[in-house]
């Protein structure tokens, strides 16, 4: 009889957890089945932390939490310096030019040109010196920086 009931009780937990994580994975399901729209142009541009000479302005997600997509601005000549993410990024050049540059070269990152920065891979980025540049840029998990040494 304990055992009947032991059995039963496991079988209810589990039911109940498979119920909660069926609606919060549809809750999910349904937020990513949302149309998002944004304009670059109408997009609201704020600073992006200490960085001068970066402004971005959010589309979806958020950068200081986790998976995101942005509109980027970088001044003319904005030098990011030798750097790392912790996680992939994805750029989209949209105006002007993001400046790469890694080990294996140089890359120009203009309009309708796509790069995808593997989190660790160690770069330099920029802004083209006469027009800066305005990019998209998405990320599966939070923004961040790291100086390389």
């Amino acid at each position: 009889m304990k055992r009947s009931l032991w059995i039963l009780g496991v079988a209810v937990a589990l039911m109940v957890a498979w119920s909660i994580g069926l609606v919060q994975g549809q809750t999910k399901h349904a937020a990513a089945k949302k149309v998002v729209f944004a304009s670059a142009e109408k997009a609201e541009y704020k600073q992006m932390g200490a960085a001068q000479g970066v402004t971005q302005a959010v589309i979806w997600g958020d950068p200081d939490k986790g998976a995101h997509a942005t509109f980027t601005k970088f001044v003319p000549g904005y030098d990011a310096g030798m750097h790392t993410h912790t996680n992939d990024v994805w750029i989209v050049g949209m105006k002007g030019a993001y400046l790469y540059k890694d080990d294996a070269g140089e890359k120009r990152v203009g309009p309708g040109d796509f790069l995808r920065v593997p989190g660790g891979h160690k770069h330099w980025s920029g802004g083209d010196k006469a027009e800066g540049a305005l990019f998209y840029e998405e990320s599966s998990g939070k923004f961040d920086l790291i100086p390389a040494k």
